[in-house]
């Protein structure tokens, strides 16, 4: 993989004109692949309950509350990511020396983590 993003030369392509998609199917792709994302439901599961007193008259309310927190708090940051990518975008797109360097830092960090994965004890 190192080796292909290292000898990549093509122009990053991205379309301008994409498929127009509904909200409904937006929110329901959205919300399948939460459901299907072992790591939020283990992160649910194992790291919520901690901050659910046992002496806790309703812990299941509070559980809830806690989900909504922590999902408004990612939708913030992820309405934050896509404004900085979105402002960002042309500027990187322009210009092929970012690009170039773009791809050497993917190559080296292939690079990087097949070393470590070769000298990993077993």
């Amino acid at each position: 993989m190192a080796w292909n993003a290292l000898r990549e030369q093509g122009a990053l392509k991205v379309d301008n004109k994409v498929d127009a998609r509904s909200a409904t199917q937006v929110i329901i792709s959205a919300i399948l692949i939460n459901i299907l994302n072992p790591k939020l439901s283990i992160f649910f599961f194992a790291f919520l309950p901690q901050f659910v007193s046992a002496n806790e008259s309703h812990p299941l309310s509070r559980m809830f509350v806690l989900s909504a927190v922590f999902m408004l708090l990612t939708f913030i940051v992820f309405v934050g990511y896509g404004l900085f990518a979105a402002s960002i975008r042309n500027h990187v797109l322009a210009r092929p020396l970012v690009l170039t360097w773009m791809r050497r830092s993917f190559a080296a960090g292939f690079a990087a983590l097949g070393g470590k994965l070769a000298l990993a004890d077993r």
